[in-house]
């Protein structure tokens, strides 16, 4: 879902900026790798393809007013904040928080962002007792107050659909997982890969479907997971630092720049392009590369694109307002 670069950049907190134009994707790839060398861009398919066609399904709507209550800042007196932190190694028999999922040729990622992140806290919370794919087809298709389903929709509202509705479980495509999988093709996205291309035009919401697949032996009602609460997390690195480390990965909405479609490798941050929508994500930790302090983020277009489906953005600067649109919730164990 594409909105206007004004608005996106009052709404997050986005600095505005004069973008440097380029004719094709090659000569924005030359220049990002000359200009800087914090990551790496990489060139896709061939020398014809434009610019626009690097503009994905981008589907987090501009947030007007605040949706979810924003937590209090706790007390850092008694919190040590290490250098590093992945919530792989904190949490180890977790396997969700592992997985790198791929929402199609849907704007999805902002339903997908908070499912990723319940089901990592599912089982943080449980002690890993607990092991559940929540269905992003479920949140896309069922919850009507979040938006439009794949044309874009807004992770706080999915965070209070799971409080006062619940989500039943579901895996990748095709994976026959949990009682709703995913019924969108994994496609690639502005990669090369195993899968097709993904399409350049949004493909129709699923219908919502209150019942679980043939042969699933648990019913649609019984299936359902639950959350006690929804929050938004303060605007502070030390705040969303002690959230993740507490009770586990969260999710984030913010601006995808042209350049950002390019990423390859590194610690990104915008250097040129113009906006291009706005992308919801799960942040799974934190560290430093080279001097360079960054947030370790898991994307939803599959283990091809970036670093096997994972990247990293500068952190404490509010990089293309990446710490302003924090949200998470806990589940009933």
């Amino acid at each position: 879902m594409l909105f206007n670069i004004i608005i996106v950049n009052i709404l997050i907190g986005v600095s505005l900026q004069t973008p440097t134009k380029h004719q094709n994707v090659d000569q924005m790839i030359d220049y990002i790798n000359k200009v800087q060398n914090s990551w790496t861009a990489g060139k896709y398919y061939d020398n014809d393809f434009k610019l626009d066609d690097l503009k994905v399904k981008l589907g987090v709507l501009p947030l007007e007013e605040q949706i979810l209550e924003t937590q209090p800042e706790p007390d850092y007196e008694n919190i040590e904040i290490p250098e590093s932190f992945d919530s792989r190694d904190k949490w180890p028999k977790c396997q969700s928080i592992k997985e790198i999922r791929d929402q199609g040729s849907c704007g999805s990622c902002w339903a997908f962002a908070v499912v990723e992140a319940i089901s990592d806290r599912i089982c943080v919370a449980s002690e890993a007792k607990q092991q559940v794919e929540i269905s992003a087809e479920n949140l896309l298709a069922c919850c009507d107050s979040c938006g439009f389903g794949c044309n874009g929709g807004m992770p706080e509202s999915a965070w209070e659909y799971y409080v006062s509705d619940g989500l039943v479980s579901g895996g990748l495509y095709q994976s026959k997982k949990g009682c709703q999988p995913y019924s969108i093709a994994a496609c690639e996205h502005h990669t090369t890969g195993h899968y097709p291309p993904c399409s350049k035009t949004i493909v129709e919401t699923p219908e919502c479907h209150e019942e679980c697949r043939t042969g699933y032996n648990v019913s649609y009602t019984h299936d359902k997971h639950y959350g006690s609460k929804a929050y938004a997390v303060s605007r502070t690195a030390k705040a969303i630092q002690t959230e993740i480390m507490t009770n586990g990965p969260v999710s984030a909405g913010f601006t995808v720049y042209e350049d950002f479609l390019t990423y390859k490798s590194g610690v990104y941050h915008h250097v040129t392009g113009d906006a291009a929508g706005g992308h919801a994500v799960k942040i799974v930790g934190w560290g430093v590369d080279n001097g360079e302090d960054y947030w370790l983020v898991a994307n939803s277009w599959n283990e091809d694109w970036g670093e096997k489906g994972f990247f990293k953005v500068r952190r404490g600067n509010n990089e293309c307002g990446f710490e302003s649109r924090i949200n998470a919730g806990l589940p009933k164990v």
